[in-house]
């Protein structure tokens, strides 16, 4: 699940003006753009062709200077309109009906229903706000950023979700934005929102502190713990019913950066603390703990304006970072053990990600790829758990005039469950249309 859902519903009368607003970016970045200042030393031309005027003697020193130009506050509000529209030949849970998630595709045949739906909607739609104040410590930067995609108890309806909130200063930033474990810059231009499954994709609560900034980033943060957890074929016994998650420590994460001309390399880590009490006096005892890890590699390679993505992570309960990926604790056979017949287990998990972002000219480009997710699953799984994910697009776009983009794109998906032999594809076809706008105020005199 895309994670950190915060659903906002005061903000309606917020977007409704926004929409107004004209449109000043492309269709994934905001220009900034700034207003000249006047040249103090301009001369005036001297009537009927004389020389004209200068000052008796040259200015010397300091008093040949230009005023250095004040810093001002700036903000910046930026967003766009989108709506989406397709055709599933396939299955999927409806609560995803826009999406593409292998682990929503049916676990067996026909469970969501007859094969074929057409679908539409306009969740990509989102605003955003940025500010830049600047103080005696450097710029205050804040980013306030949310759209319309219901996830969570929201999910498969138009709701607003906060995925942004974030404030900084200097090398510390607070709030909600990506996870350093994570490297957004490899999702590809897709029209496809959910994108690559194998690829990590968290946008967190932290706290953070960078200690080096710049063309090479080092990032340390602490952020909010989480995992989620299934008891597979013993999920009916009512001494696993009292068992729930307990996280003593926060997520702590780091990742290294080093960009060049030719594109960029990260390395990114994340240990992470999670334990589960039994809560049932018995004469079981079935909580346990566990030590999750992942090391995530990433990179950016440009070939003139084309760009490769490249992302392949591995590690152990981190599936709860993972932009698509089943549960992170699964259950393991224990029989030998009276007190503890069964135990949890941090399940592995292996994620890659390869996608093209071509530029065929001003107006037209493509991306293309294929990306996939494999868990290493549990003895004690059901058979028709996940197992396997895998995800594969291609699409053609075009920018009539800035700001706006029309697009189409063929989707392919499928799911292979853990033991029972039965997997299910979908493929689908989709077509969007986007208009965005950015508009700023303030920054440099």
């Amino acid at each position: 699940m895309k994670k950190g859902p915060l659903v906002v519903r005061t903000f309606a009368p917020l977007v409704a003006a926004a929409m107004l607003c004209g449109a000043a970016s492309g269709a994934r970045a905001q220009a900034a753009a700034e207003t000249g200042a006047s040249n103090p030393d301009a001369v005036e031309p001297a009537p009927n062709g004389a020389a004209p005027a200068t000052n008796a003697a040259p200015a010397t020193g300091a008093a040949a200077q230009a005023p250095a130009a004040e810093p001002k506050p700036a903000i910046s509000i930026y967003g766009a309109a989108m709506l989406d529209m397709g055709f599933q030949a396939e299955q999927n849970n409806p609560d995803w009906f826009d999406v593409l998630r292998p682990t929503k595709l049916p676990s067996f045949k026909h469970e969501f229903g007859e094969d074929g739906h057409n679908f539409a909607g306009f969740r990509q739609s989102r605003m955003g706000v940025k500010t830049t104040t600047p103080t005696t410590l450097g710029d205050l930067k804040t980013t306030f950023e949310f759209e319309l995609f219901g996830v969570g108890v929201n999910a498969g309806q138009t709701a607003f979700r906060l995925r942004d909130v974030w404030g900084e200063l200097g090398h510390f930033g607070a709030g909600q934005t990506d996870s350093p474990f994570m490297d957004g810059s490899i999702f590809p231009n897709s029209l496809e929102y959910w994108g690559p499954n194998g690829m990590v994709y968290f946008k967190n609560v932290q706290f953070r502190y960078t200690p080096i900034q710049g063309a090479n980033e080092l990032v340390f943060a602490a952020e909010r713990p989480g995992a989620s957890g299934d008891a597979g074929i013993f999920a009916n016994r009512i001494e696993l019913q009292n068992v729930q998650g307990h996280f003593p420590a926060p997520d702590i994460s780091t990742h290294y950066r080093a960009t060049r001309d030719w594109g960029h390399v990260q390395i990114a880590g994340i240990w992470r603390e999670v334990q589960w009490d039994d809560l049932l006096v018995d004469q079981f005892d079935l909580s346990g703990r566990g030590t999750g890890w992942g090391v995530n590699t990433t990179s950016n390679v440009k070939f003139g304006k084309d760009t490769l993505h490249l992302g392949a992570v591995y590690g152990k309960g981190i599936e709860n970072y993972m932009n698509d990926a089943p549960i992170d604790v699964g259950i393991q056979n224990n029989f030998l053990n009276p007190r503890t017949p069964v135990r949890g287990r941090l399940l592995p998990v292996l994620g890659l990600v390869a996608f093209y972002d071509r530029t065929w000219s001003e107006k037209w480009t493509s991306s293309a790829g294929y990306s996939r997710a494999d868990i290493t699953t549990s003895s004690g799984q059901k058979p028709s758990d996940f197992k396997h994910g895998g995800y594969a697009l291609g699409n053609l776009l075009y920018n009539p005039v800035e700001n706006v983009m029309v697009g189409g794109e063929f989707q392919w998906g499928r799911r292979e469950n853990n033991s029972d032999g039965f997997r299910s594809d979908d493929y689908r076809i989709q077509f969007s249309f986007k208009y965005s706008f950015s508009y700023k105020v303030g920054g440099q005199s």
